[in-house]
């Protein structure tokens, strides 16, 4: 029998903040987290800007020793996992270990582990490379971690979908306790990549924007846009199913209605061009929550200011709704704290749930002038103070996957 699921925890590692209060006030202030990379000379760089975290200190999560063990990637998603729980008052002592689970994954897992030690190697040999190397790089460390960390025996899972995996994880996470897997899933993603090879790589695709203007760099359906900004972080959740979380009388942030995912089967890294397989996630999670477009109050879109992104979201978002689509508003995180990979899907249910919560839609920062097709309503200027009832967070990753988690008021 499928359970209701709820959201009763959260916490944020992001360029714009490092907790949710931060980072949603940020995007409600129009906050651009966008700056001069400075983890490594760009020098030789098309690519000069990203979104980093500011002034993180992993030892107010984790203890020294533990922090020491984790990679950059790890460290964020612990740290969010950690905020995730208090928040939600979760108590370990009162818990069964094995019904309380985790699904938070990572895009690449550590490429700074990867150039480190590949450079001991060619310098020093073989015999120099850190007996850690893989623990410390592979991706599904970070939950890992937090079972660790928390002591979290349930279900442990890290979902790899590139840029959709934090919608993903929590999709998985939803259907875990909806059927009984887990009671609480602490779900979400993280992701740090910005480094040499990472930029690198994502330069050499043409996937990244060139502009040195940290205000004009990330700007989502706008006729300017050249390319995603990287950044980083984590978003992670704490979902419960409703019983359980009424039980202990904890707060609810919102209920997980439905989640839709599907595939392309087009292009590695292009979304289909008619927008059907994003659409198609879309409906499932419609269809999953008994609503039907016109209980779409607000469409927080993939929007990662890439040409195809754009257009062929903007296909889906009106395949998906009809005509209701131009009447929904949409906007993208993106423009504000840059594309987080891994971490997006993340951070972006936290914006869809906090858009729900507070009655604001925050605006698409950066966004001027709508690009050729781009011709819906994307929350251009300013915020909107507005009702929302009911909320849809889109991720799409290179090799075609689409995942879509729609987030409505807890009602009784």
């Amino acid at each position: 029998m499928s359970r209701r699921v709820v959201v009763t925890g959260m916490g944020a590692i992001t360029p714009i903040g490092n907790d949710v209060d931060s980072f949603w006030n940020g995007l409600k202030e129009k906050k651009v987290g966008i700056g001069q990379i400075t983890y490594f000379d760009t020098g030789d760089y098309k690519v000069k800007l990203a979104a980093q975290v500011k002034d993180f200190d992993p030892k107010a999560f984790m203890d020294p020793k533990a922090a020491r063990r984790m990679e950059l990637f790890s460290q964020y998603g612990v740290a969010a996992a950690a905020q995730a729980l208090k928040d939600a008052g979760i108590d370990m002592e009162k818990e069964d270990p094995f019904m309380v689970g985790v699904a938070v994954g990572s895009g690449i897992g550590s490429m700074q582990a990867f150039e480190r030690e590949h450079k001991k190697l060619l310098e020093k040999g073989p015999g120099r490379i850190n007996p850690l190397l893989v623990p410390l790089m592979i991706s599904n460390m970070a939950a890992g971690n937090i079972g660790i960390q928390f002591g979290l025996k349930g279900k442990n899972i890290n979902v790899v979908t590139a840029c959709a995996t934090g919608t993903n994880s929590i999709g998985e996470a939803f259907r875990a306790v909806q059927y009984g897997e887990a009671d609480v899933m602490v779900a979400g993603g993280t992701e740090a990549s910005i480094c040499p090879i990472g930029v690198a790589g994502f330069t050499a695709l043409t996937a990244l924007s060139t502009s040195e203007d940290p205000l004009h760099a990330s700007r989502p359906f706008d006729e300017g846009r050249d390319g995603f900004v990287m950044g980083e972080g984590a978003g992670v959740v704490v979902l419960e199913e409703l019983e359980h979380a009424l039980k202990r009388g904890a707060r609810i942030y919102a209920e997980i209605g439905g989640y839709g995912a599907t595939c392309d089967a087009y292009h590695i890294t292009s979304p289909a061009e008619d927008g059907s397989g994003a659409a198609k996630a879309m409906v499932n999670a419609l269809k999953d929550a008994g609503l039907v477009p016109e209980d779409v109050d607000y469409v927080n879109a993939h929007g990662t200011s890439t040409h195809h992104n754009d257009l062929f979201e903007t296909k889906a978002i009106k395949l998906a709704l009809g005509d209701h689509a131009y009447k929904v508003k949409i906007s993208s995180t993106k423009s504000m704290i840059g594309h987080l990979l891994g971490a997006a899907g993340g951070v972006e249910a936290i914006a869809c749930v906090k858009s729900i919560q507070e009655g604001f839609v925050h605006a698409t920062a950066g966004l001027e002038h709508e690009g050729e097709g781009c011709d819906l309503d994307y929350t251009k200027g300013e915020g909107v103070p507005m009702d929302v009832r009911c909320a849809i967070s889109n991720s799409l990753g290179f090799g075609g996957h689409n995942a879509s988690l729609l987030f409505k008021r807890y009602a009784d």
